[in-house]
């Protein structure tokens, strides 16, 4: 791939717009947390020309501008869109955060590309692919995604590229290690004091030319003799793993035959098999030096995406549906068809408000136009569904924190869009004449519960609005306002997760909220049967209160609730009072008679009473019927019951082990595993609520990144009685 000079009419400081799908390159650059993303993003848009030699354009912005808790934290957060131009293309790319707990902003990166590139750090080659970054890429490969992978921090001591090639063909090259191979290799400087060679260039396998990074600038250099034997075995490798995925069946047989392949036929060859996403390419990138205007490898990185990638023309589109279901034709990426777009991120500006980050799939997106909103089916997040009419606003490309305005958007591109005030993240955008709804992508569950209140009154009164904004962002954290413990449970993926959403309160929404213990929706029941009396009767001069009631209470099987039967022979309580005893007897159930949890699963036969002809009454029945249940209550054994939950646990076959040793010791019963997939073990278990409050953060620890599990409610059963003691002991402290 050749050296090719930026001549995209684009420039720094200014939007860049695409005229034509085929000119637009969509890429995501994946890789564990601290691999280099953001840093070969920066490197990319110097050598492109969108920065200059201090990483900013004209009006002193930065590509790292992006938000103050990503500068406080030192680590990528949310998904970012830095757009550069490269040999007339419009380049758009999609920096996500590495780390597990954000992995919502990742997949919507990986829905707004076309092609991937995978980032790995040379200077962590024990751990440069990390499971997370693995199940990634076996994400893509279930969906065809064209993938290459990017070497970093080879300017870091001990680093050894030709290992950590090896290492990425026996871990994303599976069964045919020779689809994963470099296209250079490093050429390295003389050593320094501490015994390393910097690299200051590279070799193209293919080419056979040197291209010296020494200078800050790309220059071109022929090969020598000793550098031409280093080479031979990586090329000839090269070439019969380009040849292996050539369409030219006849290829392989002349290689074999000694015929001499032309450079052309390899290049072609090699882009159309990476751009099928049946090979993948091994490239080495890092910053220039200070004052250096190209990064080592970013010509040969900006040369692959636009000539190796495909562009958004390839791609087939998400299934469309109206938004009351019914199907559609699959739509092309056509700027002249009717307007399909989504939104893949939504964020906040202190300024601007609400700014919606869209990827236009069909037709072309106008400033200040009417479209259609349709909703994403995440009620149970917290995000309503949406079926409206907006007006939009400014069309804008953004650079860090800037937004340089766009006079439209072609299918293929992706722009921000201001003022949208209902649309949230996953909406689809149409026209407001043809309303038309895309199939959403998955999105992770989030199952780590955080119990907040508001700090004081005044936080109290922005809350709502708070939390409604940061739900709005956010499609991976789900509100919930839980009826049985009256508590506000924001869920999330992590604690990272955790910590971002609160500090957004705090500094973005200015609402300051307390963390506090999450409850668990507990239940009582009573063990065995038992009776109570209760007593109501109170004279004080004039109108008096008098009710008596006997009752009978006795266990009932699971998911009973509460029955109440009546059985008052000879009108000892009048007809008129047994509904007020049932409602007194409900109402203390519902506050529960030994801790304070809802009692349930039982049933209350009235057996017996007395009332007064004149001071008896239904608020008297009431207080007796309440009455009477907390002294049945008092002399039974009360169980308390737990919230049990059904878990599957997916894992590595090499893992399943400790997952069922670590679940066995939450109080959970593994009821079966199955194999799921290559490699991979599904693990069943029941385990009580109590126990996997924190098992997002665990799993991740013992799997080392490579668990997922889901969870649902099973039903209740009775805790045992040490755990019991032990939680009212807990409560009473």
């Amino acid at each position: 791939m050749g050296d090719k000079a930026n001549t995209h009419p684009g420039a720094a400081g200014r939007a860049l717009t695409a005229d034509q799908p085929a000119s637009v390159r969509n890429v995501v650059l994946v890789g564990h947390s601290g691999s280099g993303k953001t840093t070969l993003v920066e490197a990319l848009a110097l050598t492109a020309g969108a920065v200059n030699r201090a990483g900013r354009v004209e009006d002193g912005a930065t590509v790292s501008d992006y938000d103050e808790i990503e500068h406080r934290q030192q680590r990528s957060v949310q998904l970012s869109l830095v757009p550069v131009a490269w040999d007339g293309h419009k380049i758009n790319l999609l920096d996500t955060p590495g780390y597990a707990d954000f992995v919502g902003e990742l997949r919507a990166g990986l829905r707004a590309a076309d092609a991937a590139l995978f980032v790995v750090s040379a200077a962590q080659e024990a751990d440069a692919v990390a499971g997370s970054t693995r199940m990634v890429w076996e994400e893509c490969a279930a969906v065809g995604m064209p993938r290459a992978i990017v070497v970093t921090h080879l300017d870091t001591a001990r680093t050894d590229f030709r290992r950590l090639t090896q290492v990425c063909a026996e871990i994303f090259g599976g069964d045919d290690p020779d689809a994963v191979l470099p296209l250079y290799l490093p050429v390295h400087g003389p050593e320094g004091p501490d015994g390393h060679a910097p690299a200051t260039g590279l070799v193209g396998l293919l080419t056979q030319k040197i291209f010296d990074y020494t200078s800050g600038e790309r220059k071109e250099n022929p090969p020598d003799d000793t550098q031409r034997d280093l080479i031979a075995e990586a090329r000839n490798r090269l070439i019969e793993g380009i040849i292996a995925e050539s369409e030219d069946e006849t290829l392989m047989d002349r290689y074999l035959g000694g015929e001499e392949i032309d450079l052309k036929t390899l290049v072609d060859d090699l882009e159309k098999a990476v751009a099928r996403g049946t090979f993948h390419p091994v490239l080495a990138a890092a910053p220039a030096a200070p004052g250096g205007k190209q990064g080592l490898g970013t010509v040969e990185l900006l040369d692959l995406i636009t000539r190796g990638f495909p562009t958004p023309l390839e791609r087939e589109a998400p299934v469309v549906t109206t938004p009351q279901g019914e199907p559609r034709p699959p739509i092309t990426c056509d700027p002249d068809g009717p307007l399909v777009a989504e939104v893949v991120k939504t964020s906040s500006d202190p300024y601007v408000g609400r700014i919606s980050l869209v990827r236009v799939f069909s037709g072309t997106l106008h400033p200040d136009e009417t479209v259609h909103v349709s909703g994403h089916g995440l009620a149970d997040r917290g995000h309503e569904d949406h079926d409206v009419d907006e007006r939009i606003g400014a069309l804008s490309a953004p650079f860090g924190k800037q937004q340089r305005q766009m006079s439209h958007c072609i299918a293929g591109d992706l722009c921000c869009v201001g003022k949208l005030a209902r649309a949230e993240t996953g909406d689809t955008l149409s026209g407001k004449d043809d309303p038309l709804l895309m199939e959403p992508w998955t999105m992770p569950e989030p199952f780590l519960p955080i119990a907040i209140q508001a700090h004081s009154k005044a936080d109290e009164d922005k809350l709502s609005q708070g939390l409604a904004r940061l739900v709005a962002e956010d499609p991976t954290m789900r509100l919930d306002q839980n009826q049985d413990t009256h508590q506000v449970v924001l869920w999330c993926l992590g604690e990272a997760h955790r910590d971002v959403a609160l500090e957004r309160l705090r500094n973005r929404y200015g609402v300051q909220v307390d963390v506090v213990p999450h409850k668990v929706a507990l239940r009582e029941t009573f063990a065995d049967r038992s009776a109570g009396r209760g007593r109501h009767v109170k004279q004080s001069g004039g109108h008096g209160q008098y009710a008596i009631c006997e009752i009978e209470v006795e266990p009932l099987p699971q998911g009973s609730g509460i029955e109440f039967v009546d059985k008052v022979v000879g009108g000892a309580v009048p007809r008129q009072f047994i509904p007020s005893v049932e409602k007194g007897v409900r109402a203390q159930a519902a506050k529960g008679v030994a801790a304070g949890y809802p009692l349930v699963d039982v049933r209350v036969t009235l057996l017996d009473g007395k009332a007064h002809s004149v001071d008896s009454s239904d608020a008297a029945f009431q207080t007796a019927g309440a009455l009477a249940l907390r002294e049945a209550a008092a002399d039974a054994r009360i169980h308390l019951l737990e919230p049990v939950s059904e878990v599957q646990v997916l894992v590595p076959d090499e893992y399943v082990g400790p997952v069922m040793s670590d679940l066995s010791g939450r109080r959970g019963r593994v009821v079966g595993t199955e194999q799921a997939g290559p490699g991979r073990t599904l693990v069943r278990a029941e385990v009580p609520e109590l126990e996997i409050a924190r098992y997002a953060v665990d799993l991740r620890s013992i799997s080392h990144g490579t668990g997922r599990f889901d969870r649902g409610y099973a039903r209740h059963e009775a805790m045992p009685a040490h755990v019991a003691d032990k939680l009212r002991a807990c409560e009473g402290s």
